[in-house]
């Protein structure tokens, strides 16, 4: 059996998840730069999306730190 491919993709709120290669993209969201087999892009996820909040909420005003 072969490992199905997947991109990571983030949106314009800076939030990321998997998406299958070569599949049409998602309406908002773009190629991250990282593809590989399912647990690989996780782990790139885990690493570069440290904040979860939405973009938008992250630069509100008075929005601070996600860990206080």
């Amino acid at each position: 059996m072969t490992e199905t491919t997947f991109d990571v993709v983030i949106n314009d709120q800076g939030q990321y998840s998997v998406w299958p290669a070569g599949k049409p993209m998602a309406l908002g969201w773009r190629a991250a730069g990282m593809r590989g087999e399912r647990q690989a892009c996780l782990r790139y996820i885990d690493q570069h999306w440290t904040d979860m909040r939405p973009r938008s909420l992250r630069e509100a005003p008075g929005a601070g730190s996600a860990n206080q």
